[in-house]
């Protein structure tokens, strides 16, 4: 009973932070900019692809650090695409109606879609974690894939450091400005516009990393951008959207009920995820940290 009850909570913290890793620059970049980016999946895809493409090039048995130059450089690229897409796709749509964003950003996820495949193929491809993080570890009688653990640590790691960023730095300080009040910002002095960049280029070199660090067992195809994006949306939603400590504990409680109820009723996969989130929307719309909308 304690095997299977600790091996659930496991399950449970890997779907919330893999997740998390993913939800994380979806959500700032709602939270700055106010824009629901339906193109965040695809620039996911995007950062495993180029991460792929790295390990590819130093053969099999690659060591960590090889690991980790692949989540840089896919940091680096899918940022660069994010200095694109806010140059000329997120500037044009700051003040037009939210349909016309959400109409946008899925256009742009049919264009990651069909740029994988231009450069990659349809072909499913894979890649084994590096061996350090291919072995098992037991906590009694828990077994506990060291990748999966290391995959919990970096969405912990993930949320540690966006708090501080935010909340502790010159650069968060003014990021809270400008999603507060962006005009005001202006009349203080502020370049929004430039804060607005980077906090694009962030958003989407995250995206690239998570992709990166979620890669290995996982099939790359180009429908790899809506695995993830359901799942990260419900927990941007359920947080409170554009609240970084919202969507990590909407991670994990989402994590922990889709976790036991797999266990429970195990013919039903995925399914209390979707219960979870249609249950707790109805108890509190705006989400775990969200602020109440007033007349």
């Amino acid at each position: 009973m304690m095997y299977d009850i600790g091996l659930t909570v496991f399950n449970g913290l890997a779907w919330a932070m893999a997740t998390f890793l993913v939800a994380a620059g979806l959500t700032l970049i709602f939270g700055i900019l106010h824009i629901l980016n339906f193109a965040h999946g695809g620039f996911f895809m995007i950062g495993a692809y180029v991460s792929y493409t790295v390990m590819l090039a130093f053969g099999a048995g690659l060591p960590l650090w090889v690991f980790m130059i692949g989540a840089m450089a896919a940091a680096v690229v899918v940022g660069l695409l994010g200095w694109a897409v806010d140059m000329f796709v997120f500037r044009r749509l700051r003040d037009v109606e939210d349909a016309y964003s959400l109409i946008a950003t899925y256009a742009l996820l049919l264009v990651c879609g069909g740029a994988v495949q231009l450069i990659w193929g349809l072909n499913y491809l894979s890649v084994m974690p590096p061996p350090s993080l291919n072995s098992v570890v037991f906590i009694g009688d828990v077994f506990m894939p060291t990748y999966t653990i290391f995959v919990i640590l970096s969405g912990v790691v993930a949320y540690i450091g966006l708090e501080l960023l935010i909340n502790r730095t010159q650069i968060g300080q003014l990021i809270r400005v400008v999603a507060v009040d962006p005009w005001m910002a202006r009349l203080l002095g502020l370049n929004v516009t430039r804060i607005y960049l980077v906090t694009v280029i962030f958003s989407f070199a995250m995206a690239g990393v998570a992709g990166a660090l979620l890669m290995p067992n996982q099939s790359l195809s180009p429908e790899l951008g809506g695995i993830f994006l359901l799942q990260a949306f419900g927990v941007v939603i359920v947080g409170g959207m554009g609240s970084i400590r919202g969507a990590f504990l909407a991670a994990l409680l989402l994590g922990m009920i889709e976790s036991f109820g797999t266990y429970l009723f195990p013919q039903y996969p995925g399914i209390f995820f979707l219960l979870a989130l249609a249950v707790i929307l109805l108890v509190k719309p705006s989400g775990i940290m969200g602020k109440e909308q007033t007349a």
